[in-house]
């Protein structure tokens, strides 16, 4: 099994669609991927995609029962992670804006100390603000909307390194968890949540993405060679 820097190397040459392809093909029917997440700030050039391990913080109302948390999370933020910021299932809504907190939770200070503990990004499940900062650090950003204020009058961080649920449809059964270590790929395509559980299917997976693209790859020529795109797909997607 790839330790976590390989994993990392192999998957940021491939894009969130790539990884997509892949876990649909060993039973995902979603791909893995977060929906309605908008890239703020640029993915850094010469790199696919933006990779790293989940670094998972969960916020709550401050009405919620759980004290907050002492330390602050952005202080311990491990080189070579993926920040992901969320909030409670009771907060996330099925629709935009996709939380019931409008305050950010999330701002350029905490992108200027992620980058500095070499962090590749960060991924908020709300709102962020001060847009500029993280375009100027070139430090890649995810986030449902954007907005002016800070969390702190509203709410707390109740959890560092947790589960977190993630609402992704009207039904209130489609949920992704993502754990802490799964590994969060992201471009302007959005984000997709790979597994690291089941280390025999992760590597069917690392090992399927590369001959999907090269057999993609194969059909777009064909396609403009004036080859069907159906009859190509056959072809080479079934020689993998």
């Amino acid at each position: 099994m790839p330790k976590t820097k390989e994993i990392i190397s192999i998957l940021s040459k491939f894009t969130p669609c790539d990884v997509s392809d892949a876990l649909v093909k060993y039973g995902s029917t979603n791909g893995g991927y977060l929906p309605n997440l908008v890239l703020r700030s640029k993915v850094a050039s010469g790199v696919s995609s933006v990779v790293g391990p989940a670094y998972t913080v969960l916020y709550a109302p401050k009405s919620d029962p759980r004290p907050a948390v002492k330390q602050s999370y952005i202080d311990e933020i491990p080189e070579d992670s993926v920040l992901v910021i969320g909030l409670p299932l009771s907060c996330q809504k099925p629709n935009a804006p996709y939380v019931t907190v409008n305050n950010a939770l999330y701002g350029g200070l905490m992108s200027t100390r992620a980058q500095y503990r070499g962090s590749n990004g960060s991924v908020v499940l709300g709102r962020i603000r001060d847009l500029d900062e993280h375009i100027e650090l070139g430090h890649p950003v995810w986030s449902y909307g954007v907005g002016s204020t800070a969390p702190g009058p509203v709410v707390k961080v109740v959890g560092i390194n947790v589960p977190l649920e993630v609402r992704v449809g009207d039904d209130e059964s489609e949920i992704i968890g993502i754990n802490p270590g799964d590994f969060i790929v992201g471009d302007k395509n959005g984000i997709v949540k790979l597994e690291v559980g089941d280390e025999s299917k992760l590597e069917q997976i690392l090992e399927y993405i590369p001959k999907r693209v090269d057999a993609d790859t194969k059909v777009s020529e064909d396609i403009k060679k004036g080859k069907g795109a159906s009859e190509s797909q056959k072809l080479w997607r079934g020689k993998i």
